[in-house]
């Protein structure tokens, strides 16, 4: 997962756990709020009635035009009742005619009781007040009960719930988007350092050229350091090589030289031997071995350029190459890697056919792999195990294929290869190398 879809996912987690648990905690407050406003609005209509009741003997009595106007409405969703101490009703408004609204109760005097109750399926808020009335022939304990439906009260939550969820909604996706315009503008410097390093893994620039924020710089210097230090040492180490061999072969060659004049075929073997071990060894440490970074190496290319060299050198031969080769088919790895292990392939392919030799390079699940075969004399199964065994010498394969075989194992092994020997279908050596 990218690092600018971590962050937009981390990001989205933790703004829809604070948009819900922002709209919980508005909710509740926005529903606190509005039971305190109809505690407060009941509280004021118990009042307004005390105000008005007529108490006389254990009569009550009520003044209808000083009513609260939902009170004297039938099926106002507001009601009012007067009870006595044993829940006797004294007085009952014009709202509950044909309702089934709360039943009273009955309090002892300065006893409140505010609550929610259900009758069926539907909530109505209680208000209950008990009182001590003075009349002409003594006190009298009355309860004033004030009750109402949660109809409009619902209704008045649900709108609010809807409006809430919907603006915090709209608020989460502008902070979204803004938040992926932000990401985008932030980390454009680490795209454009990720599409500099492909355009380095493909070979189309050595180093990263462009300059970066101060977080980043050091990183990309840095790198800069590394790619630019791989390939001093790579120079150094074939400039090296290439000195020993030179340095070696020609004082190899003058005692060879003088052996020869003196006929002297121990030594003048053991000389050749040097030498042949010194090539194998100088070739085994050139080996690039398997590379992620470069320009690609045209496969087709290659072989077309070895084929036109080879049959200047064996010319009377007349070969017929056949040769299959997809477009497409690319090398991720050094050129002088693919050229030696083509160009060894190729020449014991030239050295041993008769009159035929066959060319198949193509991908294989990602690999490369490239077939030659020849209709030569072919290697005999025995032979073909000693000459892949692990660990033998150059001086040690079989003679015909000699060091050339003994290279070819040995770069294969270095792109974690394979390589294998068999019997080709048109009666030569077979050869099949997967890098």
């Amino acid at each position: 997962m990218s690092l600018n879809r971590r962050i937009i996912l981390s990001a989205s987690l933790v703004l829809l756990v604070f948009i819900t648990l922002t709209a919980v905690t508005l909710e509740r407050a926005f529903i606190d709020s509005s039971e305190s406003a109809m505690r407060d609005t009941l509280t004021s209509q118990l009042y307004a009635l005390m105000a008005v009741a007529e108490v006389e003997n254990d009569t009550v009595t009520m003044p209808s035009e000083d009513l609260d106007v939902l009170l004297g409405l039938p099926g106002s969703g507001i009601y009012g009742y007067i009870t006595d101490n044993s829940s006797r009703v004294l007085w009952q408004s014009s709202s509950a005619l044909g309702a089934q609204p709360p039943q009273p109760v009955s309090l002892a005097s300065a006893d409140k009781q505010f609550k929610k109750i259900s009758i069926g399926d539907k909530p109505y808020y209680t208000f209950a007040y008990g009182v001590e009335w003075s009349t002409d022939v003594g006190n009298i304990a009355l309860t004033f009960n004030i009750s109402t439906d949660l109809d409009s009260f619902n209704k008045q939550i649900s709108q609010y719930r809807k409006t809430l969820w919907g603006w915090l909604t709209a608020m989460a996706v502008l902070l979204l988007l803004s938040q992926a315009l932000i990401l985008r503008w932030g980390l454009s410097p680490l795209r454009k350092v990720g599409d500099e390093l492909n355009r380095i893994e493909i070979g189309e620039q050595e180093q990263i050229d462009q300059h970066y924020p101060q977080e980043i710089e050091h990183l990309t210097d840095n790198i800069n350091i590394l790619l630019q230090q791989e390939r001093d040492q790579k120079t150094r180490y074939r400039n090296a090589l290439g000195d020993l061999a030179h340095s070696l072969k020609t004082p190899l060659a003058v005692l060879q030289s003088s052996l020869n004049n003196q006929q002297d075929n121990i030594q003048s073997e053991q000389i050749s031997r040097m030498n042949s071990t010194i090539e194998y060894q100088l070739q085994r440490a050139a080996t690039a071995g398997s590379a992620s970074i470069g320009k690609p190496v045209d496969v087709g290319l290659i072989i077309t350029r070895i084929l036109d060299s080879l049959h200047k050198v064996y010319r009377e031969k007349q070969i017929q190459i056949d040769v299959e080769i997809e477009d497409t088919v690319m090398f991720r790895g050094d050129e002088g890697d693919l050229m030696e292990v083509v160009g060894n392939l190729l020449e014991n392919a030239f050295k041993w056919a008769d009159k035929h030799i066959t060319i198949r390079a193509e991908k294989v699940r990602g690999k490369l792999c490239i077939n030659i075969s020849d209709d030569g004399p072919g290697i005999a199964e025995d032979e073909a195990e000693y000459l892949l065994k692990r660990g033998k010498r150059a001086d040690q394969n079989t003679a015909g294929y000699g060091i050339g075989l003994s290279i070819v194992k040995n770069i294969v092994e270095a792109y974690q290869g394979d390589l294998t020997i068999a019997k080709s279908q048109i009666g030569g050596a077979q050869i099949t190398v997967i890098i």
